[in-house]
């Protein structure tokens, strides 16, 4: 069991665990494992840990799947390594507790099963966008945490919105990586890694 890094001991808690900086938070329960499109906006622009929502110092880490390995861009924001392993640790996506993706839209009821029947609350403008569902019911993908310098941080975004953030170029020098949960690989993202790990190599 991981202790909570002391980045965080001023965050709010939600069954015992760190309420990550990102997550959305609605009539004060937090939706855990969902993000707040507004917070995570910031992080990405900030430089800002998405766990802590401290400001990044000389390195950070992002959390990779091999779909994003194709975009060539991480959609989160990224992590001190302070933070890391209480994340790995207690996330169930990462972890491996949780199997698959969870099935209905993130705002189908209230994301933490409350729902909302507020008709000027602006829950539903601030959830992500169809990005962090589109992977719903699927089984959970590989995940690895990719360390970079923080200097080597740029915000990659979509040709058609040049101004809004889709996540962290991973077109950069890679420092290190570390697994944090496995997954059978398709055979065309099998063939991507291996690309992608030559050139990271300089083979």
């Amino acid at each position: 069991m991981h202790s909570i890094p002391q980045r965080c001991a001023h965050r709010p808690r939600s069954g015992g665990l760190v309420v990550p900086w990102v997550t959305l938070i609605h009539d004060g329960h937090a939706a855990l494992g969902v993000l707040d499109a507004d917070r995570t906006l910031t992080a990405f622009r900030r430089r800002l840990c998405q766990i802590c929502g401290q400001r990044l110092d000389e390195r950070c880490f992002l959390i990779v799947r091999p779909a994003d390995v194709a975009q060539g861009c991480s959609p989160e924001p990224a992590i001190h390594p302070e933070c890391l392993p209480y994340t790995a640790a207690n996330c169930p996506m990462l972890n491996g507790t949780a199997t698959h993706y969870r099935r209905s839209p993130v705002l189908a009821s209230h994301p933490a099963g409350r729902p909302c029947t507020d008709p000027s609350c602006p829950c539903p403008s601030r959830a992500p966008d169809a990005g962090h569902t589109a992977r719903s019911g699927s089984p959970a993908d590989r995940y690895e945490a990719w360390m970079i310098r923080t200097h080597h941080y740029r915000l990659a975004s979509l040709p058609e919105r040049p101004e809004m953030p889709s996540g962290i170029s991973l077109d950069v020098p890679i420092l290190r990586k570390r697994v944090l949960r496995t997954a059978p690989l398709a055979p065309d993202l099998h063939h991507l890694m291996d690309l992608w790990n030559a050139l990271m190599n300089g083979s």
